[in-house]
């Protein structure tokens, strides 16, 4: 199937986009059938701003009384995005983080919504959902205004990879041979700079393949030939990370932090310049870590089993440690997945509630969630 758009729409969002955009932050081996293949359907129905804005706004949850409540009403204000599958990537699209793109990971699906509606669907990936697999991230291009271009990372029947979509194209492999387990297949993209698109991997139910610099499990890869097709392997910056790595950029600083879930113990890491991961914190009881954000001297981690948001200060050259960790939403909108921030000071959580089996009756969501008061300086 190739990508549709809608030409007038389209024009019209690029000239929105250009004038919002923020600048912040193997080998595939195949044959040439083999590496032109489509590795999923997809279709657009709109090409939506999907990077974050850098206006400020108040750190407070937004209240839209009047606004039309939907086909899925949820009474709670802060919820801007109700009835979903469970959510894996997500993007603030306002700067008052009132509207959301987010990626559902079972059914492929990226849609564009806010309280209230509309949604509109982006695109729709075939993917392999069984275990934890399925559409588990999404990054528009830095030159999205231009080039329109999507980067999906994606399970297939036989691995995981990085595919890049394109206007009337089919969806081309840009990274493929990422190994797929019954678990460990969640994973994040992030565009560090126009031409390098960093991919943090899951290690497949496989910390061996983690350890293993031979396999592209469990890693953090650079990706710097973004043509389909390409020959040119990933450089590995990190190996040895667990399952559901997280990447996560502070939109105010530009410093980047993961999150993941060892053996061991969950773990929180700063990645130095050269991509070097460099352990900031660990929770031994493992309360599974499925995201982060990081906005105003403040990093936020999610956490699934535990179901709470948890905050710390971003380290300094004057304090490189970090305090303990703070808890400041518990159990409120069940198991948490992915975050986003906006500079404001604001987070957007989704939740994964159809994923672990407790879902009520307006899951899975997304939530606005302001930083506690004095927690950070959003003035920044």
């Amino acid at each position: 199937m190739t990508l549709r758009h809608r030409p007038a729409l389209a024009r019209l969002v690029v000239s929105l986009v250009a004038a919002a955009l923020m600048v912040t932050g193997c080998s595939d081996g195949f044959a040439e059938q083999d590496r032109n293949r489509e590795a999923g359907d997809f279709s657009a129905n709109q090409n939506p701003p999907m990077q974050q804005p850098t206006e400020t706004q108040p750190s407070v949850p937004p209240t839209d009384p009047g606004s039309d409540p939907g086909p899925c009403p949820d009474p709670d204000p802060a919820v801007i995005a109700t009835c979903l599958d469970a959510t894996s990537g997500l993007l603030a699209a306002s700067a008052d983080a009132t509207s959301t793109v987010v990626a559902q990971r079972v059914t492929g699906k990226i849609v564009r919504t806010k309280r209230g509606g509309p949604t509109v669907e982006i695109a729709s990936l075939d993917v392999d959902a069984s275990g934890d697999g399925g559409l588990l991230d999404f990054a528009p291009s830095p030159d999205y205004a231009q080039d329109q271009l999507v980067y999906a990372y994606i399970t297939t029947p036989t691995d995981n990879r990085v595919v890049r979509i394109a206007e009337g194209d089919l969806p081309k492999p840009i990274l493929v041979g990422i190994p797929k387990g019954d678990t460990g297949n969640m994973g994040t993209i992030y565009f560090k700079s126009p031409t390098e698109l960093l991919v943090a991997t899951g290690d497949a139910g496989d910390p061996q393949a983690a350890a293993n610099p031979d396999s592209l499990a469990g890693k953090l890869l650079s990706v710097t030939d973004l043509s389909s097709g390409s020959t040119t392997p990933p450089r590995v910056l990190t190996s040895g990370l667990g399952s559901d790595p997280a990447l996560c950029p502070d939109v105010t600083t530009g410093a980047l932090y993961l999150t993941d879930r060892a053996p061991a113990e969950d773990r929180l890491q700063i990645i130095s310049p050269t991509g070097v991961g460099r352990t900031l914190w660990t929770w031994p009881d493992k309360p599974e870590t499925a995201g982060c954000a990081a906005v105003g001297g403040m990093i936020v981690v999610s956490q699934t089993r535990t179901q709470t948001l948890q905050y710390l200060n971003a380290p300094t050259e004057e304090k490189p440690g970090i305090d303990a960790p703070t808890t400041f939403l518990e159990r409120k909108y069940g198991s948490l997945g992915r975050l986003t921030a906006v500079p404001a000071g604001l987070l957007q959580v989704g939740t994964v509630n159809k994923q672990t089996g407790t879902a009520g009756p307006t899951d899975d969501r997304v939530v606005i969630v302001p930083l506690p008061a004095g927690a950070a300086d959003t003035n920044m």
